[in-house]
Parts: structure tokens; sequence; C-alpha cells
């Protein structure tokens, strides 16, 4: 099979959730456990950091896998969902696996792993488990793909532990209270392992306590540790921090939810030292000002076009919307104009009754089934009275808000993940 032909079959032969939602999800790790025993544990052969949380972990994971890699560790990376290509998901020092492993990987393994049925997650972390033992990294941050507890990447035991925070997402199988969702998040807490807490409110600081203190875990809750100290945009388009263990350095990722992850992968760094893991200022500061070009990160807060300035961000649910609202409401611009759309797993109702009462909305829909269709999100526009037309793809929706576009105005693309992987893939 050509690479192509091994994704198609990859997408189509094995439940995904980013394809089909509810029907993909797999609880327990019968799968994960019997993969994992076939190709030799590989996730044993190397340290990991393992990140769950409801927003935020993909920013965190990049951040700290850019910090290792300026300190000379060799660095895997697993995150999901990708954006443009299958292969973001797994990379070692930036560079995505290559096609010929992939193709190999599916035609060498289909015999065994067919007869399971695993879904496409599974299956894609037992791939990347494998990969990152064959090249020998030095140590891997895996994040997590849904929830914590029964997730398949829970089998690692890493060296540290990080949960950015908890809000409401995937409540069908996370459960429909925070406490709830956080009990299932805290899964991830091992016996003895660091934990790292970026964010938390009063229903679910408890529940981390608890989990902590019955593993023996030393938990530090980042929103206390005042490690940033200041922050503030700079001329480069980034954020500038002054911190209270790393000095003062730019960051190269926008976006005034950064500030939030910041402090949670400066925490992870101060702990990661205690651990024995060789990071200096220098290193912290080489990664924060490169994400982006060491670890392939997109799709935060990322600027890909000025007069007429054009943004595109993952944000997906309340969580999300309730820092990028006030992002967007920040903007100096002529006219804001919103390319918008969501899949069907989220609050959209909150979700757009967070957008800007004065800007121009072009809703569409993703090339996704799970994607709502333009004309619900028109539906529902209209009754919160947003001024707006509708489009069938991505591309209509961006072609014409570009077309109408004044160069001072303000394009944003967004509201769903796949909405950005469309506009990447077919506008960029």
């Amino acid at each position: 099979m050509t690479y192509e032909e091994t994704i198609e079959y990859l997408y189509n032969s094995v439940p995904m959730f980013q394809k089909v939602g509810a029907v993909a999800y797999k609880e327990g790790l019968y799968n994960t456990i019997m993969l994992d025993e076939h190709f030799g544990r590989p996730h044993t052969k190397y340290k990991t950091i393992h990140i769950a949380g409801t927003n935020g972990k993909g920013s965190c994971s990049h951040t700290i896998a850019a910090i290792l890699q300026a300190s000379g560790y060799k660095v895997g990376l697993y995150t999901s969902p990708h954006l443009k290509d299958f292969r973001e998901r797994i990379r070692v020092n930036g560079e995505s696996i290559s096609k010929d492993y992939v193709v190999d990987f599916v035609e060498n393994e289909r015999c065994f792993f067919e007869p399971l049925q695993p879904s496409f997650f599974e299956l894609t972390t037992a791939l990347a488990f494998k990969y990152f033992a064959e090249c020998n990294v030095d140590i891997a941050v895996v994040e997590v793909g849904l929830g914590g507890r029964l997730d398949c990447t829970n089998i690692i035991t890493p060296i540290l532990s990080i949960i950015t925070n908890i809000s409401f997402d995937h409540t069908q199988f996370l459960g429909d209270t925070l406490d709830k969702i956080a009990k299932e998040k805290a899964g991830i807490i091992k016996n003895g392992i660091p934990i790292i807490i970026g964010e938390s409110v009063k229903e679910t600081r408890p529940v981390f306590i608890e989990k902590a203190a019955e593993c023996g875990s030393l938990i530090t809750f980042a929103e206390e540790s005042n490690e940033v100290m200041k922050a503030e945009p700079n001329d480069d388009g980034g954020i500038t921090y002054d911190t209270k263990s790393f000095g003062t350095f730019n960051g190269e990722l926008c976006g005034i939810y950064q500030v939030k992850n910041t402090a949670t992968v400066l925490c992870a760094a101060n702990v990661l030292k205690t651990l024995g893991i060789r990071i200096n200022d220098d290193d912290v500061h080489k990664g924060f000002a490169n994400v982006s070009e060491s670890t392939g990160l997109l799709g935060r807060w990322q600027k890909v076009k000025v007069k007429p300035t054009v943004v595109c961000d993952t944000g997906h649910n309340v969580g999300g919307w309730m820092y990028l609202s006030r992002q967007l409401k920040a903007q100096q611009c002529k006219k804001m104009r919103i390319v918008f759309g969501m899949v069907d797993d989220k609050d959209i109702t909150t979700v757009m009754s967070l957008l800007p009462k004065d800007a121009i909305f072009y809703f569409t829909k993703a090339d996704n089934k799970r994607a709502i269709s333009e004309k619900e999100v028109m539906r529902i526009g209209t009754q919160l009275q947003l001024n707006a037309q509708c489009y069938p793809d991505v591309k209509s929706a961006y072609d014409s808000a570009l077309k109408d576009a004044d160069k001072d105005d303000f394009i944003f693309v967004g509201g769903s993940s796949y909405i950005v992987a469309d506009f990447l893939n077919d506008c960029i």
C-alpha cells in the first residue's frame, strides 16, 4: 500500500473518534495491553511525561518538548488530533514519523491487530510507543487522548504527570459534573509520581488532593506558584514573561490563555530539575521562543496573514472560548469577521453566546461526519441576533470573508479543531 492508501485504511478500518465520534470510544485497556505486550512493552524503554486536561494540554506538551530538545535530549512527542497530516501526532525532535514507517507498521502488523478490532487511537498509541523505542528517545511527552483513567496512554508510568485544567467536554464519557470529570482525569496520577495541576476550581481541587494523597504523590498547584510575575504582549506578536525561577524571556505562542499554560510549564521545569532532568534558564528561554519550529505546533492563535490579519485557533469548547472571546474582544481592527463551525459533541449554544456581537459571521461546517450543519449553526446564530451568512465548506466561507475584508479588518477562523484543519489544508 502507498502511504495515502494506508492512512485511508486506518481511517476506514478502525473506528476513529475524530471521524465518527462516540462509536469509536472503547472503554478499558484490554486492547492497549494486548498491543503493548505484542510489541515488547516499548513504553518502558524510555522516560515519559504524561499530560491530561480539558484545554491547554497540546500547548503544554509542545512547549515542554521544545524545552527538553533545547536541553539536548532526544524527545518523542505524541499528541492529537492532527490538523494537516496524520504524522503530526508522532514526532521525534520535531520530525514527524516517516511515511514508510507507518506503511510498514500496518502491513507487517495487521494480521495481529485486525482480530483485536482496536480503535484508531489504540492503534496509533501502540505505533507511537513502538516508534519512540526504536528511535531510542530519551524521554517522550505523551498527551492523553480523552479522559485519563481509561485512556490507552495510561499504561505508562511517567516521571511526571500534569493535568492542565478541567472544564466541560466529552461529558458523555467523562461525567456531567466537574468533580466527575476531574476523577477521570486524575486517573493519570500514579503512586509516588509527582503531579502538577495547572488550574483548579472548588469542585476539582479536593479530587486532586485526595487522589494525590492516596497515591503518595507530591502535588503542585501551578496557579499558586507565582512563577509568572508579569506577562505582556511584545512587538514580535508573542508574550514577554518576567518569572520567579527563570528570569525574563519571550514566549512565541500568543493568546491570553498561554499565560496559564506558561505557569504550568514552568512548574513542570522546576519539578523535572528535581528529578535529575538537566534544564537551565537558557533551555527554557529557547524552548518558549521556538515552540512551533522545534515541535511543529499548529493552530494556537496562529497568524497566517496580515492586511487583513487572519488568525486561526483550535479552541473548541466552553473552557477554551472563555479565553478566546476575551482575546477577540481585545483586537483593534476596523471590522471583525469570523469563520465558525463546531461538531456535535460540544455545547454550541453556550460557545456561541460568547461570540462578539458586533462581528460578521461566516458559518460553515468541517468535512467531518460529526460536523454540525451550517444551517443549524445559522439557526442558533439567528436566535442570538448575530450578523451572519452560511457556507457549505470552510474554503467557501473563508474565501467570502477574505473577499469582503478591508486590509484593516481581522478574520478569525475556528470553533472546532476540524474547522482549523480544513482551513490549513484547503486555504493556506
